[in-house]
């Protein structure tokens, strides 16, 4: 649970920095983000 809400926070300023520079990678860094958020949320039980 605790790695959850360590990763959460990372994962969300990294797409954030990659949006603004990339704005084209938007659909791609938004489906990963709901990915990896869905993924540690069935392993972790939030």
């Amino acid at each position: 649970m605790m790695l959850h809400v360590a990763l959460e926070p990372l994962i969300s300023l990294i797409a954030g920095i990659l949006i603004l520079v990339m704005p084209r990678l938007l659909n791609y860094i938004v489906a990963l983000y709901l990915i990896i958020i869905g993924v540690l949320g069935l392993l972790y039980g939030a």
